[in-house]
């Protein structure tokens, strides 16, 4: 071999795809850094290269880079969409737009205007790893410029001023890079150009000084294989604990980008012309790593649709993207001289799936007004949404002090019994007996008239009770005291009560007859307004209530008596408040056990109009970017504020994604309330176990109904929007 080998860079580009593949497979947490990695790489080999060749010209190197970097992506690109076409259940609704995004170089930004997140490692495309690529193939449309500048100014001002101006425009780009990862969303830092492009140029910062300068490894080492070895530890546990999600996430990038550029400087002292077994290995898989990186992420996508072990998808997602890369690198490798026919017969099976997959993108329809025009309706409903928020949370506040104020009236109508008593218009009818407490009867009932006389039988109450009827006297309370001189019949005492009608009669009944109490006590059970004062036990061992005749009342008799009356009229009515009082309780209780609290996504958020027309009184939680964490703080704070309705309904489409074991979770910290649950799959069927869980099965409606669902299989039309909404006003109200 003539021309140098550099072994450990081959080395470093291994481990950095296959951490990344292992990050995309969800196994490394921090195999996203190995990004850095490959941009510090980029710079540094097209510097490097640039300065080998004697006539740079533009045109060899944009062929060299079409040849390289675009083909390669074009043709996985065009066979990705061909497969996947192929694929019944697998939507790829975002085909048109962003595979155009792919073609023209700007994928990046195309997924930031997206909402992409590729820390989410979406199962919405296939494509979502490109966005490197976007920025890889924007530099190389510039670099040819900036490199023929750089050699001019090396011309005509010298070596060390090139130096200083890429070493400033390092700086300034990490500035910005460090910049927007303080102030802006994490994935603009991570997607935009400007903001990666801080590691590239390390990479043509230290080509340029192996250039002009030589290797900066102190002549000191002399093990420095053991410091390669040092520095890929280093790497490699931050692949392993490096977490996206963590405040160092801007130094994790920075370090491992100047992690690089250390290795690259041991590296280029490091040449071998004869290789091992070991070297060669590095060296194959180094060839296809390209390869490896665009194929994989589709091949990921596809198996995301398959329902088997994740251990057994993770061998085999990893066994045929290698498998894929081979045979690809193969059928298009120039260099490759053996295998002519199968090379040639490879190539034609490719190029027709790839001519398929181009046709298939030709033809595709562009959803991109579709989509901007659902997002517009979902920026003005979550408007809707925080200003129903307040409105329901002013709402709330009102009827809490409604509350407490009808609570306060309540005790105060309590309070007012004893004034409502003593002021109410009694009539008395009664004999002798009553005649004797008359005095006491109209001192403690200022507003009663009480007619009684000595000896009167009860056969002449209701003579009494019809003549002050006519004369418009009758009292709106009717106490009778009437039996001591004799019984009366039953359709006596039937007449008096249809005198009565609907007043409440309390009537007293006597101290000598046993009869007459009796028969008494049997007529007032057809009766649920007339009650017995049960004169004859309140007195019953009192015999200083009585004169001798244990009848009639001395003065300290006929105080008890009074008290007989007014305490039996006071309870019943004090009996009438406390059923009110717990009515108006029940009521309340019944109120806010019917309350529903919505907690929902997109799925909620894009029919909202509609659904707080329907449930106008519901209280709504809807956020189009819940995560499981987020949607369980949202929960656990209604639960500790107390502030949490009966009624829960979860309603969250697939772009959450949510496992049974964390909606089991939820369950289980709901297991105070009603939960209900919207389904649109047939994922969670197995929840409605759950003894306060009732499963609302969305799913077969959508099933019969094609047009329900837009072309991202996620949100609804305007008429499954509607169908929703019956949905739920049936199953809920």
């Amino acid at each position: 071999m003539n021309k140098k080998y550099y072994k450990n860079i081959d080395l470093i580009r291994v481990i950095s795809f296959i951490a990344i593949f292992l990050y995309h497979l969800g196994i490394l947490k921090g195999g996203y850094l190995a990004v850095c990695i490959f941009f510090t790489l980029s710079g540094y080999l097209s510097i490097s290269s640039a300065y080998k060749q004697d006539d740079f010209r533009v045109i060899k190197y944009y062929k060299n880079r079409l040849i390289k970097l675009y083909l390669p992506l074009v043709l996985v690109t065009f066979i990705s969409i061909a497969v996947i076409s192929l694929i019944p259940n697998i939507n790829f609704f975002n085909l048109k737009s962003e595979t155009t995004s792919v073609l023209f170089g700007y994928n990046n930004f195309w997924q930031l205007s997206a909402n992409m997140d590729y820390f989410a490692r979406h199962t919405s495309s296939p494509f979502m790893h490109f966005w490197y690529i976007a920025i890889l193939l924007q530099f190389d449309l510039i670099f040819p410029y900036f490199y023929m500048s750089l050699k001019k100014i090396e011309e005509k001002i010298g070596k060390n001023i090139v130096t200083v101006i890429v070493i400033l425009l390092t700086l300034i780009s990490t500035f910005i890079f460090c910049k927007s990862g303080i102030k802006e969303n994490m994935m603009v830092t991570y997607y935009n150009t400007f903001t990666r492009l801080f590691s590239i140029l390390f990479g043509v910062l230290i080509g340029i000084i192996h250039k002009y300068y030589g290797s900066f490894i102190p002549k000191f080492i002399k093990n420095k294989n053991s410091i390669i070895y040092f520095y890929l530890i280093i790497l490699i546990s931050l692949f392993i604990f490096a977490l996206s999600s963590s405040n160092l996430f801007i130094i994790f990038m920075i370090i491992t980008t100047l992690i690089t550029c250390r290795l690259l400087d041991y590296s280029i002292i490091n040449t071998k012309k004869e290789l091992s077994k070991f070297d060669k290995i590095i060296k194959s898989l180094s060839s296809v790593s390209y390869y490896v990186y665009l194929i994989q992420y589709p091949i990921i996508f596809i198996f995301e649709s398959i329902n088997i072990n994740i251990v057994l998808k993770d061998i085999i997602i990893f066994t045929l993207t290698m498998l894929i890369s081979y045979i690809l690198y193969f059928s298009t490798n120039k260099k490759a001289k053996k295998y002519h026919i199968i090379k040639s017969v490879l190539f034609t099976i490719i190029m027709f799936i790839t001519l398929f997959g181009a046709f298939k993108y030709i033809t595709s329809k562009d959803y991109t007004k579709e989509m901007k025009d659902l997002e517009k309706q979902l920026e003005e409903n979550e408007k809707l949404i925080a200003k129903n928020q307040e409105q329901y949370k002013q709402k709330l506040d009102q009827e809490n002090l409604n509350w407490i104020s009808k609570l306060e009236d309540l005790e105060n109508g309590k309070e007012k019994i004893d004034d409502i008593v003593k002021n109410l218009s009694i009539t008395g009818i009664g004999d002798s007996v009553m005649l004797g407490a008359v005095n006491n009867l109209y001192e403690r009932f200022p507003n009663g008239y009480f007619d009684a006389k000595v000896s009167r039988s009860t056969w002449k109450a209701n003579d009494i009770l019809k003549d002050l009827k006519n004369k418009n006297m009758l009292g709106e309370i009717i106490v009778i005291h009437l039996g001591t001189n004799g019984d009366c019949s039953k359709g006596c005492k039937e007449a008096i009560m249809e005198t009565c009608g609907d007043r409440k009669v309390f009537w007293i009944n006597t101290t000598n007859l046993e009869n007459v109490n009796k028969n008494l006590t049997e007529f007032a059970k057809n009766y649920s307004n007339l009650y017995i004062i049960d004169w004859n036990s309140i007195s019953k061992g009192h015999s200083e209530y009585f004169y001798a005749d244990g009848i009639h009342l001395p003065g300290t008799g006929r105080k008890a008596y009074t008290d007989a009356i007014y305490s039996a009229i006071y309870n019943e009515y004090l009996n009438e408040y406390n059923e009110h009082k717990q009515q108006v309780i029940n009521k309340h209780e019944e109120e806010q056990k019917n309350k529903i609290t919505f907690y929902g996504n997109s799925i909620l958020l894009n029919a909202f109009d509609d659904l707080q027309n329907e449930f106008s009184s519901a209280k709504f939680i809807i956020d189009k970017d819940f995560t499981y964490e987020t949607l369980k703080d949202a929960i656990k704070k209604s639960i500790d504020e107390n502030s949490m309705t009966y009624n829960i309904v979860l309603a969250l489409d697939s772009s959450m994604d949510i496992s049974e074991k964390k909606y089991k979770d939820l369950i289980e910290l709901c297991k105070d309330y009603k939960v209900f649950i919207l389904i649109s799959n047939n994922k969670f069927k197995n929840l409605s176990n759950t003894q306060n869980v009732t499963l609302l099965d969305f799913s077969n409606i959508l099933k019969d109904n094609k047009d329900y669902l837009m072309k991202d299989n996620i949100h609804l039309t305007d008429k499954g929007n509607k169908a929703l909404i019956n949905f739920l006003s049936n199953n809920l109200k």
